[in-house]
C-alpha cells in the first residue's frame, strides 16, 4: 500500500484555519484593512513584487468573458478581472479572506459583476452552479489543499470547449527550495517535503504546500484531458524579508551584482513560480451529472 505524504493527511479544515489567521497579502499594506487607500497599497506592491501575473493573467482578454476563479484570497486578481468587464464567479476556502474581498468589491462598486462562494475546491461541484467559463484561473492555490488531483478532477465540469484554464503551482527545482533546505533545514534534503511545507510562505506552518515538476502539473492536466498549451517559469523574490516587512526594497546583495539579463535567465530557469495556460478540448468537458 502506498504510504500518504504528510500534506495528504492534513485536512481541509486545517487548511481553511491557516488561511483565516492570516490571509495571503493581508500586510501588504500598513493602512486600515477595507479602505480604498489599503487595496490600492495590496494591489501595488502585489504586482510590483510578482510582476508576471499581469502578463499571466492577460485581464483585458476577458473583456465580457466568464472567468471562474479558484481561490480568489482577499481579491486582488478578482477585481482586475472584474473592472477589465469579465463576469467573475470567484471561490474561497477562507472565510476571513472572503469577507475581505466581499468588502473590496464593495469599495470599488464591482459587486455585481463578482459571484462569491465559499467553499472547498475539491467538492466545487457541490455548491458552485454548473456552467461553462471561458476562463478557469487559479494563481497559488491548488498547491495548498491536500488533494490537488482533485481540484482538477473538479474543473472539467466548468470547463467551456475551447476555453483556457490558467494555474499557478509551486515549483520543486527553484531556487527557493534550495534556500528553504539550507536556511531551515540546515541541509536535511531528504526531508524536502516537510521543511518546505512549513516554510513556503510568510508565516510559517502551512499545514499543506506542494511543490511540482514541471512533468508532474503538465502530466496531472493531460490526465483530466486538457492540453497545455504554454509553461513557463518566473519569480525570484529579490530583497531581504527584514527590510521588506517594512515596505522597503533592498536587494540580496548576490542579485544586486547581477545584471538584469542574467537575473531574469535565473528566474526562467529556477523560479518559485510554475506558469501553466491549458486548452480545454471538446473531449475534455465532463458531462454535468
Amino acid at each position: 500500500m502506498t504510504r500518504k505524504s504528510p500534506c495528504e493527511e492534513k485536512t481541509t479544515h486545517q487548511v481553511q484555519k491557516f488561511w483565516d489567521k492570516r490571509p495571503c497579502n493581508i500586510r501588504h499594506s500598513p493602512q486600515e484593512i477595507g479602505t480604498k487607500l489599503y487595496f490600492d497599497e495590496v494591489e501595488s506592491r502585489k504586482y510590483f513584487v510578482e510582476p508576471h501575473i499581469q502578463r499571466f493573467a492577460q485581464f483585458s482578454r476577458w473583456k465580457d468573458k466568464k472567468v471562474l476563479e479558484i481561490g480568489c484570497g482577499i481579491g486582488t486578481d478578482t477585481m482586475n478581472f472584474a473592472r477589465s468587464g469579465a463576469k467573475v464567479t470567484a471561490v474561497e476556502l477562507s472565510g476571513k479572506s472572503l469577507e475581505i474581498a466581499r468588502r473590496r468589491a464593495e469599495v470599488f462598486g464591482l459587486e455585481n459583476r463578482i459571484d462569491f462562494y465559499p467553499g472547498d475546491a475539491e467538492k466545487l461541484s457541490q455548491f458552485v452552479p454548473q456552467e461553462p467559463y471561458d476562463l478557469i484561473y487559479s494563481f497559488g492555490v491548488i498547491q495548498h489543499t491536500p488533494h490537488p488531483e482533485r481540484v482538477l478532477e473538479q474543473i472539467r465540469y466548468y470547463a467551456k470547449p475551447g476555453g483556457e484554464i490558467k494555474i499557478m503551482v509551486y515549483n520543486h527545482r527553484s531556487y527557493k527550495v534550495l534556500w528553504i533546505i539550507l536556511k531551515y533545514g540546515k541541509g536535511r534534503f531528504w526531508k524536502t517535503r516537510d521543511i518546505v511545507a512549513e516554510n513556503s510562505e510568510a508565516a510559517t506552518g502551512s499545514p499543506v504546500s506542494y511543490t511540482f515538476s514541471r512533468k508532474k502539473i503538465k502530466r496531472l492536466l493531460e490526465q483530466q484531458g486538457f492540453e497545455v498549451t504554454e509553461l513557463w517559469v518566473d519569480h525570484i523574490f529579490p530583497y531581504h524579508v527584514r527590510d521588506y516587512v517594512k515596505y522597503e526594497y533592498v536587494k540580496v546583495w548576490w542579485i544586486r551584482l547581477l545584471p538584469d539579463s542574467v537575473f531574469r535567465w535565473l528566474e526562467r530557469r529556477f523560479g518559485w513560480h510554475i506558469c501553466v495556460t491549458a486548452r480545454v478540448p471538446e473531449a475534455a468537458c465532463a458531462s454535468r451529472p
